[in-house]
């Protein structure tokens, strides 16, 4: 099963981690991904000037915001 990792750490928290896990959530199960694909929160990747961190498996941390989640996951795991 293939990995995405949001961080929910401090700094990350303030910048919309939980909003971030919220869109992925709905589009790992409107796009039927969920034997697929499995949404983990990850408490620091040291990645905290930048947006919220995610990993997709063991990559380094992407930043992202809200606004640009949906852009991301349609990039990075629909078109993985």
């Amino acid at each position: 099963m293939k990995v995405i990792s949001v961080c929910v750490g401090s700094s990350c928290h303030l910048k919309g981690s939980y909003d971030i896990i919220k869109i992925f959530k709905k589009l790992i199960k409107d796009n039927n991904l969920d034997e697929e694909w499995e949404l983990k929160a990850e408490f620091c990747c040291n990645n905290c000037r930048n947006p919220v961190s995610v990993r997709i498996g063991d990559s380094e941390p992407y930043s992202l915001e809200v606004d640009n989640a949906k852009a991301f996951f349609k990039e990075k795991i629909l078109g993985a």
